[in-house]
C-alpha cells in the first residue's frame, strides 16, 4: 500500500484519530524537493505498511491544516501519533537519511 491524500476535510478522521502511527507529507505540485521525495516515501509506506502510514496533504488546496501545523516550508513531514505530532521533518532527504528519522517508527 503506498500513500494516499488527505485533505482540511478528511485531516481529523485520517490522521487524528487513527490508531496507527501516520506520517502527513505536507507538499506542492510546484515544489520540486516535494516530488522528488515522493517516490521514496511511497517505498517506505509500502515497505512498512503495518508499522506507519504514510498520507500527503497539498498545501495549496488545504491551506487551513497547513496553517493549524505553521507549515513554512517544504517538503515537510509530521509524524502523528494519538493525534499529537512526535516527530518533524523538513526538507527532502534520501531514503537512508528518512529511514533514519523514522527508526523508532519503523522498529
Amino acid at each position: 500500500m503506498s500513500t494516499r491524500d488527505v485533505t482540511d476535510a478528511t485531516f481529523e478522521s485520517d490522521v487524528l484519530k487513527s490508531e496507527k502511527t501516520i506520517m502527513v507529507d505536507f507538499w506542492a505540485p510546484w515544489c520540486g524537493p516535494c516530488r522528488a521525495v515522493s517516490p521514496i516515501l511511497d517505498q517506505i509506506a509500502t515497505e512498512n505498511s503495518d508499522k506507519i502510514d504514510i498520507v500527503k496533504i497539498n498545501v495549496d488546496d488545504n491551506p487551513e491544516t497547513a496553517m493549524k501545523y505553521q507549515i513554512t516550508s517544504i517538503p515537510a513531514m509530521k509524524v502523528f501519533k494519538g493525534g499529537e505530532v512526535v516527530k518533524t521533518v523538513i526538507g527532502a532527504k534520501p531514503k537512508p537519511a528518512l529511514e533514519a528519522d523514522l527508526a523508532e517508527f519503523l522498529a
